[in-house]
């Protein structure tokens, strides 16, 4: 069964980031379908076929640029969350400041006490309590 899959997918686009946006973003509009409101239903079919008819298309360079303009317009979103994931994940370890006068997040170990900061970015240095 792998294998007739893979022969019918040879020569298709196939799953990208924005084919799975659209598929999250039907699912969402699912769920609040159950709120009542019958429009969020046709949305998320409507959403969806768009979605799949992505995956199934064979013009690969028409879906490639499609890809690469959602992936530029959700270009700082991206950047943003990976940035928090990171500080979140760092947190027990790393104190975050932000420099005074270029406002540059600057990373310090805790648990060192009173320490001098030196910003990478503009050499101001400043105290700070890790």
């Amino acid at each position: 069964m792998r294998e007739k899959m893979a022969r019918f997918m040879m020569g298709r686009c196939g799953v990208d980031q924005l084919s799975r946006a659209l598929t999250i973003l039907s699912l969402v509009f699912f769920l609040l379908s159950f709120t009542g409101i019958a429009v969020f239903y046709w949305l998320a079919i409507v959403v969806l076929v768009i979605g799949y008819a992505r995956i199934m298309s064979r013009n690969i360079p028409k879906r490639y640029q499609e890809n690469m303009k959602y992936l530029q317009a959700t270009e700082k979103l991206r950047t943003g969350y990976r940035r928090t994931k990171t500080r979140l994940s760092q947190r027990k370890v790393y104190r975050f400041y932000h420099c005074p006068s270029c406002r540059q997040t600057v990373r310090v170990p805790k648990g060192k006490g009173r320490i001098a900061i030196t910003c990478p970015k503009c050499r101001t240095e400043f105290i700070k309590k890790s």
